[in-house]
């Protein structure tokens, strides 16, 4: 039998069997692995009364892929109601990359009990080797283990 009838009669074979069931198709190769997101993860961990006011508790988690030297957040406190009591700087200082971090800050004169809402202004520093001065907003994740509301 010649050689172009063979090929013509396994292509009509193949054919007449249908399509081919997706367990027997190759499968595709993996999509490659992402590289994870660069974040800087804020926590209000706690909010407790102390001598000079309220003391304000954070873990902090610098995922970002480069140590920090200096890191500072300008925030404002809201009371109760939703008026913004006072706007100030909280300097984390320095932040090694790939650690966590518990750094607690007294604020002179504040009531705990009347703080509603922590809100993140902005970052006033973010400074690293290599470290792009927006990367401490850009890659900022906020949570919270009080009862005040946290976040950007």
């Amino acid at each position: 039998m010649p050689r172009s009838t063979t090929s013509l009669r396994l292509l009509a074979l193949a054919m007449s069997l249908g399509p081919v069931p997706a367990w027997a198709q190759s499968t595709p190769a993996p999509a490659s692995v992402q590289a994870p997101v660069p974040t800087l993860s804020l926590e209000l961990n706690a909010a407790q009364p102390s001598d000079k006011g309220c003391r304000l508790a954070f873990v902090v988690n610098n995922a970002l892929g480069a140590d920090l030297s200096k890191a500072a957040f300008e925030i404002a406190l809201f009371n109760e109601v939703g008026v913004v009591d006072r706007l100030t700087v909280l300097d984390f200082k320095d932040l090694p990359a790939s650690k966590t971090k518990v750094t607690r800050f007294d604020l002179a004169g504040a009531d705990c009990g009347k703080i509603g809402r922590v809100l993140i202004n902005s970052a006033t520093e973010c400074v690293g080797t290599g470290v792009d001065p927006a990367a401490c907003m850009r890659g900022l994740k906020t949570s919270t283990k009080t009862g005040i509301a946290f976040g950007v």
